[in-house]
């Protein structure tokens, strides 16, 4: 097995990338645009100073950050303008709290969002209608720190300030199974049209810590995401049940998948049915040594399509692209490609399961098969593997169909009778090191498919009313100057 990365050195660069990123300009981008690009300055700015906010990492906060959302929500309705929430450098402990409509949340360079320790101040809410039940426990879930539902044109941006979950806490009472509740994550937004998470630095989430879920029009960007590398479920950038999304230019070092796309477990994400579809993951940078960059699933019940993943690197990692499913899941995983990925001490490459031992309960509906086909992957250079090249395990009867690889090399740590562990799947592949098991081995003209249309999310987003969005799919397409963001107050979000 080949060493692991020392987490202080992960950390470390980290913290040189983060630095960077706070403090020199921005860089530019293809046709001269600039990485990172701010949305329009909401009418109205208020400060947490203004209502009562003491940054000295000890006096609770929370009803600070609640009264401010509060009297910027009566500017969140059609001609208010909107509202931004400044949060000035200090170190805010808090509770959880809710955002509001056509806001933004923007922190300081040396602003530290800390979620209170405090468990009992964790409000408990209901399951997700498409879970049934809480994902560490059955019944409720604790809130997330920061959270919101129902809502349009969220931003949650700034000079790459930091929200803190203060998670070891969290980490030893579910190892030690003194929980009742399943742990809230950093940010959840529910039912929200148009959310754009950039230029912040997440770490030590209680467990997920960006989880959009039913929403659609999304786009994290330049974010960075740190956790130990064995905190137990610290998942990156959970997008579930979601439409149009954009993941791009995020670094990401957890105890858990950098990135998980999910859409409902079992009869219950069957029942409410929605998927998650015409995503974009690119330019992500993963550390994960016991879980995949990009994993789809293993709740996928509402079905999980058009998936797009390019310019992909990946240290330590257990897998690259990883689907998991069982019967019981019912739906379809199917319209992947992957293409230009650069892996490095990585246990193996491809990881495909059909039988996925988790179900909310032992109501499942056990004939619900999952279908899987039309995956692709392409352009994809793994180096130190040291487990083996892939394991491919589809559903009996079921087969995983329409798998395509080419010009993929995996260069193992040491020589092996097997490096490719395949059952139940059917594809083709072409330049492939080592020759992949037999049931791959159709033969194909030497590439394999990867949409050159524009995805829908772009299209969705560059339509969208909601201005933020807009303008910022108009600079990324071309049509406008960039705006960059400069330190709070800016000349166009003074009060």
């Amino acid at each position: 097995m080949a060493s692991p990365i020392p987490f202080f050195a992960v950390l470390l660069l980290a913290a040189t990338a983060a630095s960077a990123r706070r403090h020199a300009p921005p860089q530019a981008g293809a046709a001269g645009q600039s990485t990172y690009m701010a949305p329009s300055c909401r009418a109205h700015t208020a400060s947490l100073l203004d209502f009562g906010g003491v940054g000295d990492g000890n006096t609770s906060n929370t009803a600070a950050f609640r009264k401010a959302v509060e009297h910027l929500s009566q500017y969140s309705g059609e001609g208010g303008g909107g509202g931004m929430l400044y949060v000035p450098a200090g170190r805010w402990l808090t509770a959880p709290f809710n955002l509001t409509s056509h806001f933004t949340l923007f922190l300081h360079a040396d602003a530290v969002i800390l979620g209170t320790q405090d468990v009992t101040q964790w409000p408990v809410i209901d399951p997700l209608p498409s879970y049934g039940r809480g994902r560490d426990h059955a019944g409720g879930r604790y809130a997330s720190l920061v959270s919101g539902s129902n809502l349009t044109d969220v931003v949650i941006t700034g000079n790459n300030g930091t929200i803190d979950g203060q998670g070891a806490t969290w980490w030893s009472k579910y190892k030690s199974g003194k929980l009742k509740y399943t742990r809230g994550y950093l940010i959840e937004l529910m039912h929200t049209d148009g959310v754009f998470i950039s230029n912040v630095t997440l770490v030590n989430s209680p467990a997920w810590n960006i989880h959009p879920i039913y929403s659609r029009n999304i786009v994290v960007s330049g974010v960075t995401i740190l956790a130990p590398t064995k905190s137990p479920n610290t998942d990156g950038i959970n997008p579930d049940s979601c439409s149009q999304v954009r993941i791009e230019d995020c670094y990401v070092v957890s105890g858990d998948d950098c990135v998980a796309i999910k859409s409902g477990w079992d009869e219950y994400g069957i029942a409410v049915g929605m998927p998650s579809e015409h995503i974009v993951v690119r330019r992500l940078t993963c550390v994960s040594p016991t879980s995949a960059v990009i994993a789809l699933g293993s709740e996928m019940s509402g079905g999980i399509r058009d998936v797009r993943a390019e310019d992909i690197t990946a240290i330590g990692t257990e897998s690259a692209v990883r689907i998991k499913t069982a019967v019981g899941r019912g739906a379809y995983v199917r319209d992947v490609y992957a293409r230009r990925m650069r892996l490095d001490g990585m246990k193996r490459v491809f990881w495909m399961t059909g039988d996925y031992k988790s179900h909310p309960d032992d109501g499942y509906d056990k004939t619900a098969v999952p279908l899987v086909e039309n995956i692709s992957y392409q352009d994809v250079v793994a180096t130190g593997v040291w487990k083996e090249a892939a394991r491919m395990q589809g559903i009996q009867g079921a087969p995983f169909k329409g798998i395509c690889m080419a010009n993929v090399t995996a260069e193992m740590t040491k020589e092996r009778k097997v490096s490719w562990n395949c059952a139940d799947v059917e594809g083709v592949s072409a330049g492939v090191t080592p020759a992949p098991c037999a049931p791959l081995q159709g033969t194909h003209a030497g590439s394999c498919p990867f949409p050159t249309t524009r995805s829908p999310s772009t299209r969705s987003l560059y339509n969208s009313a909601h201005t933020p969005l807009r303008l910022l799919l108009l600079q990324w397409l071309g049509h406008s100057s960039s705006t960059i963001y400069s330190e709070y107050p800016a000349s166009c979000c003074t009060k």
